[in-house]
């Protein structure tokens, strides 16, 4: 019978894992936490918390395995002692039960999720980015070109390997006839924009081709899975290398062997969604219109991509060394994200509305003509963001 939890036996699960005792169960707090996953925060004392997450069973009582695949992710790191500078950048997972799908972390309760930072202040400090930069290009530039890591999570990846290959179009370089019988009229408009343009479906292969795969990603970096610390300004402050890591990266289950530029394309697409999702939309203006329109101007965002893309490179050098057009792949990589973004919201069943054909726009320009798209999303050259005069600490 499949084991399901919930604030009933959370407690006695606990103890029978060993992670908290008996006399504790007057202190202890339950609150549910909304996810795709089921989980709770319990809290004993103030400066004690959990966060306990279980996989979602099928009706057959099976789960995707998502969580033992990021559990290989926390082995990997604590197998390897040159990995200690990765550890305080990303969330503490304490203990996983194969068994029964659950993962268990300690909460950071210092921090929150940069989205729900952005959303609630709609202010973009360039310190915060700086650090977001310096924090991905840390995880690159420590796993680069390391045959031993790799070999590794290979060993231990079971039927997940590391090295397969990738698949960027996924189902959408031919479109079969049932997607007219699952989708609304209004998301067959996506289908047909996106067969009417032949450069995307071909710079989407492309990326296929050039996928170079050396190093340790996250596979999925968006503004949810990176937390700020709520006193940020302070950690800032304190230049200290035993100091609080102001971000950290979350939420590991979809990590991989692979190319970096897509991890940077996809913070990128993560920031201009903060633009596109602020169109102001009308059947009476065109695209251009309402992306210049916006309420989160592109403008107002720039700064912080700007800071973030010269801190990444200013912490790993290397990787324009070794590939001068990583800056337009990372573009590239931006762009598909965005389509990616689409799908999965039709996919859902929600309607492909004029904010997603302006999307679908500027990532039709990003995946198309990305030199191009440097100046446009950056405000300055590719040669300015590469060299600028003055590099950010």
């Amino acid at each position: 019978m499949t084991f399901l939890l919930s604030s009933k036996n959370i407690f006695q699960y606990l103890i029978e894992e060993g992670i908290c005792e008996q006399n504790q169960q007057s202190l202890l707090q339950i609150e549910a936490k909304s996810g795709k996953n089921f989980n709770l925060l319990v809290s004993f004392t103030e400066d004690r918390y959990f966060l306990i997450k279980q996989e979602r069973h099928d009706h057959e009582g099976k789960t995707n395995g998502d969580f033992w695949y990021e559990w290989l992710f926390y082995e990997f790191l604590q197998e390897f002692p040159d990995l200690s500078s990765i550890r305080p950048l990303i969330s503490e997972a304490i203990h996983f039960d194969l068994i029964r799908s659950i993962l268990v972390f300690n909460y950071l309760n210092d921090y929150s999720d940069l989205a729900y930072f952005y959303s609630k202040d709609q202010v973009f400090p360039i310190d915060i980015a700086s650090q977001i930069g310096a924090t991905i290009a840390t995880i690159h530039r420590t796993t680069l070109d390391c045959q031993e890591y790799k070999d590794f999570l290979n060993s231990n990846a079971k039927q997940l390997p590391i090295d397969e290959e990738v698949d960027f179009l996924e189902r959408l370089e031919r479109i079969e006839p049932e997607v007219f019988g699952v989708y609304c009229e209004d998301s067959l408009e996506f289908f047909r924009l996106y067969q009417r343009y032949e450069s995307l479906g071909k710079a989407i292969a492309e990326l296929n081709q050039v996928w170079e795969p050396c190093c340790l990603i996250h596979n999925d970096l968006k503004l949810k899975n990176i937390l700020l610390h709520l006193d940020w300004e302070q950690c800032l402050s304190t230049n200290k290398p035993e100091a609080t890591s102001m971000v950290r990266v979350i939420d590991w289950e979809k990590f991989t062997w692979g190319d970096p530029s897509l991890d940077l394309g996809t913070i990128i697409a993560s920031y201009l969604q903060i633009w596109l999702s602020s169109l102001v939309i009308s059947t009476a203006i065109d695209v251009e219109t309402a992306l210049r329109l916006a309420t989160t101007p592109l403008e107002v965002i720039q700064p912080s991509l700007v800071t973030l893309t010269q801190a990444y490179l200013a912490h790993f050098p290397e990787i324009i060394e070794r590939r001068q057009n990583f800056l337009r792949r990372a573009m590239q990589f931006a762009g598909f994200v965005l389509i990616r973004k689409i799908h999965l919201k039709i996919n859902h069943l929600k309607p492909f509305d004029n904010t997603g054909i302006c999307m679908l726009q500027v990532a039709k320009t990003l995946l198309c003509h990305p030199e191009q798209s440097i100046s446009i999303v950056f405000g300055i050259t590719e040669s300015e963001l590469t060299f600028p005069s003055r590099i950010p600490a």
